[in-house]
């Protein structure tokens, strides 16, 4: 279902359509989380990708930007604006950033609650996932609650200069190389590069190919301007407007079963 969740800006609050995960993680950080008052940690930001590495190949990496793309994260290089450049002209959808904040994980299982990370996944419709570790693969991804919740979904959090994003307190995000030497496996698209944790601090012993490139890289925090924020709440409202009957009205107004199915296309 999709419900209003408030993104911090400039010191108010403005909704926009978002999973019924993420909304109830609002619900409950607001009654058990200490920092449901410290909304600084609501404030979007992208994040940019440095690497120090003298290996050619690391130069596609540095200076990059995250971007969301078949459940997964990715780099891309970006221009001098921090839009993402795409590999291949006229990909669509276009590559979508990384547009995200930090707010408390819904799971009362989790004891004590974690931080989660929660990102913009389009901006038609503006909805927003969960930003997770594949516990399996070590793979950055995102997804609902349903597919995040057995997974590694926190501690996120930032450094102590708030310049650059943690994870279980340290900075163990690395891209791997998953291009073929021909392509990728995403083919036209290009996309090459994915974010991974490295969880166990091994170099993904045994998540990775023998001889697959891999380095180091840094997440830096790049807080959006409200001016930013702004222009894409009055972009996404005019969508809606437009929208005034199909999808968008039926999640807003069909029972509660019926709005999950019109999010997600299945029941979450």
């Amino acid at each position: 279902m999709a419900l209003p969740l408030g993104i911090f800006l400039g010191g108010s609050v403005t909704a926009i359509p978002v999973v019924t995960g993420v909304a109830e993680g609002v619900s409950h950080q607001k009654k058990q989380n200490e920092e449901a008052a410290n909304q600084t940690r609501m404030i979007k930001f992208n994040m940019l990708i440095s690497c120090d590495s003298d290996d050619e190949l690391a130069d596609e990496v540095d200076n990059g930007i995250l971007v969301l793309r078949h459940d997964k994260a990715w780099i891309v290089p970006r221009d001098k604006t921090n839009k993402p450049i795409p590999p291949v002209q006229n990909i669509q959808p276009p590559l979508h950033a990384f547009a995200g904040f930090y707010i408390q994980y819904p799971d009362d299982n989790r004891n004590p609650p974690e931080r989660g990370l929660v990102s913009t996944i389009s901006d038609d419709p503006p909805m927003l996932n969960w930003i997770y570790i594949d516990r399996r693969t070590f793979e950055a991804k995102y997804g609902n609650r349903t597919a995040s919740i057995e997974h590694i979904v926190g501690e996120w959090d930032w450094t102590e200069d708030e310049s650059g994003v943690i994870l279980d307190g340290w900075e163990g995000f690395v891209a791997v190389d998953e291009g073929d030497g021909e392509g990728t496996a995403w083919g036209a698209e290009g996309l090459r590069w994915a974010l991974y944790f490295d969880a166990n601090d091994d170099g993904l012993k045994g998540k990775r190919k023998k001889g697959q490139k891999m380095f180091e890289v840094v997440l830096e925090r790049r807080l959006q301007s409200e001016e930013e924020q702004l222009k894409q709440m009055q972009e996404a409202e005019k969508k809606m407007q437009v929208k005034s009957a199909g999808d968008l009205k039926t999640q807003f107004t069909a029972p509660a079963a019926e709005r999950k199915r019109n999010v997600w296309g299945r029941k979450d």
